[in-house]
């Protein structure tokens, strides 16, 4: 393979191409390789189209490449269950031909996954801190999103080439970006309250990033350690953000009766991440230090 061992890095400057520049995540890496130095350029080709990438590959010559394109949704990932054969072609096709064509020229795709393909079960109960691991076959598909997302991480686990990272409800500290889940949910008229493995932007893509400077590859579950609730979530946004803020629960069933497609409620096991990347902090003690405190419109008490 033209592709480094796992774990070790080059002496060549970096040169990251990026997928996904109109996206959330695909914005924010392309500020981060700014504020780094490192090379970037976005690919104009589409996932689906293979001589797009090829031609792609061959014009900017990256030494990794990075996938955070995708489909999941407007407004959310309900818009997928009435377009499934957009989903697939971008999620499915698009992902897989991509990390093809960089198995073909020996580059390491980093691709931005979910892990929205678990659901709490016997085996990891809600609330044990038993979380899923890497190796663990997905048991949700209650929506076609997830579906779509199971059936690609299967097939990419036979691309050696390939860091497959498993996102969760993504949050930053931009607090008017309506993809971030906190965002979402102080604007929903009524929430679920349940504890969830999540994934803080601001620390987990400069990881990310250096996750490819190590040429990483293979499944990693990538969120912060343990789970936080709406509720617990909520209420840092209103002893930080706006204390007169107020919400409703309510619980899956009443829930279930308002969206299409049930979502996915799960812990995941970030301890072989946490073993990469020591410093990483746990999701409440991120939520605070890398979200809510730099947004502190409540006085210090």
């Amino acid at each position: 393979m033209g592709f480094p061992s796992n774990g070790s890095s080059q002496d060549k400057p970096y040169k990251f191409l990026i997928y996904g520049r109109t996206g959330w995540i695909g914005g924010l890496l392309g500020k981060l390789c700014e504020a780094q130095g490192i090379e970037y350029v976005y690919g104009s080709g589409r996932l689906e189209n293979r001589s797009s990438l090829e031609s792609d590959l061959d014009t900017v010559n990256p030494t990794h490449v990075f996938n955070a394109a995708g489909v999941t949704g407007r407004p959310n990932v309900d818009w997928c269950e009435s377009h499934k054969v957009e989903t697939i072609r971008t999620n499915v096709v698009g992902t897989l031909t991509l990390a093809d064509v960089c198995l073909e020229k020996g580059l390491i795709l980093i691709n931005y996954a979910t892990g929205c393909i678990f659901e709490y079960d016997s085996g990891h109960p809600l609330g044990s801190g038993i979380g899923f691991k890497e190796e663990d076959t997905p048991n949700f598909i209650g929506s076609f999103y997830s579906k779509t997302k199971a059936m690609v991480e299967e097939l990419l686990k036979n691309y050696d080439n390939v860091c497959t990272l498993r996102v969760r409800m993504p949050i930053s500290a931009d607090l008017t970006n309506p993809r971030n889940f906190i965002t979402k949910i102080t604007r929903y008229e009524k929430v679920v309250d349940i504890p969830n493995s999540m994934t803080i932007l601001d620390e987990l893509l400069p990881i990310s990033l250096e996750m490819a400077k190590r040429n990483l590859t293979g499944i990693w579950n990538f969120t912060n350690p343990g789970v936080v609730s709406h509720n617990e979530i909520l209420e840092m946004y209103r002893d930080y953000i706006d204390p007169s803020f107020t919400w409703k629960n309510f619980n899956l069933e009443e829930q279930a009766k308002v969206i299409v497609a049930p979502r996915s409620n799960n812990e995941l096991d970030a301890s072989k991440l946490k073993k990469e990347f020591p410093e990483m902090k746990s999701i409440k003690e991120s939520l605070i230090e890398n979200v809510f405190k730099p947004n502190r419109k409540t006085p210090v008490a």
